[in-house]
């Protein structure tokens, strides 16, 4: 944005003009795209937020910091209009639209600005319609960042949940619990994996945890030491831990690499994790007998 040089009376001026015409341009402002689609059950609540929005453009303007996107009167509006460009966001439109949806407010207000001076199209009005057009656009380069942090907190948010449904804990067995781990294991996962697993033993009171690796492609030093940290943690709150699904590659991977699992118990497949932690809890299994067969 191209510097301009304000003078203070000027942004007085303006100033004294967004709070005199408060209701009217909440009035108009309460009709745009950006609020009608948000307040949707009660137009007084557009109104009323339309009003808190031109109230902290007149604080700016008081300031004289037309251009300043610090100014402590844009807070308010990062309040106001950050949330709603945040639902904007979430229902999918991008953050230039937004941006435009923003742009749209400055029309309104100039229109009452102009109706106020009438037929003088003099200095005066030039001045306050330039000064009104700064902090317009100065408005909407706030919304704008607004919108793209909204936006990179939402696909955070949404990779977590995506983490968390990936990551599924299951009961198999009164005091037992499973992990079954499919695709790869980054640092983020492991930790979604490590904090969901402590969880569960704490819920479910579980005395053993499996970890199956059965549909992780690859093992490397990093997934394993995020393995054992899990395991280890896994101890301190009580749960035995047993990694099953080891399959030959990644146990030569493993060899290979010179990682110790030696303290850690392993399981070919998940059912000999299962079969092992119910062993150990006194629960006999034993195999379905088949057709023509007599149990023993």
């Amino acid at each position: 944005m191209a510097e301009h040089y304000t003078a203070p009376e000027v942004a007085q001026e303006l100033a004294d003009f967004l709070e005199r015409r408060q209701e009217q341009i909440a009035q108009r402002w309460a009709d745009a795209a950006l609020f009608r689609t948000i307040f949707t059950v009660s137009r007084d609540e557009a109104v009323e937020a339309c009003k808190a929005v031109v109230d902290a453009l007149a604080d700016v303007a008081r300031s004289g910091r037309l251009e300043d996107v610090d100014a402590p009167g844009f807070n308010t509006v990062r309040d106001q209009l950050g949330r709603m460009a945040f639902s904007r966001a979430e229902a999918g439109f991008r953050p230039s639209h937004i941006a435009d949806e923003v742009a749209g407010l400055r029309e309104p207000v100039t229109a009452v600005l102009r109706a106020e001076f009438g037929d003088d199209a003099g200095e005066a009005a030039h001045t306050s319609l330039l000064a009104l057009t700064i902090l317009m656009g100065t408005l909407r380069v706030v919304v704008t960042e607004t919108t793209v942090s909204s936006g990179e907190q939402l696909i955070a948010r949404q990779r977590e949940q995506l983490l968390e449904v990936a990551t599924p804990v299951i009961q198999l067995w009164e005091g037992i619990v499973a992990v079954p781990l499919i695709g790869t294991l980054d640092s983020a996962r492991s930790q979604v994996v490590m904090e969901s697993l402590l969880e569960a033993i704490v819920a479910q009171r579980a005395r053993y945890a499996i970890l199956d690796i059965t549909g992780v492609p690859t093992v490397d030093s990093l997934v394993a030491q995020h393995l054992m940290k899990t395991v280890a943690a896994a101890r301190l709150m009580g749960a035995e831990c047993i990694v099953s699904g080891i399959r030959p590659a990644i146990a030569q991977t493993i060899v290979h690499l010179g990682i110790d699992l030696g303290t850690i118990i392993t399981r070919a497949g998940l059912a000999d994790a299962l079969a092992y932690a119910l062993a150990q809890q006194g629960v006999g299994v034993s195999p379905l007998s088949t057709a023509g067969e007599t149990p023993r």
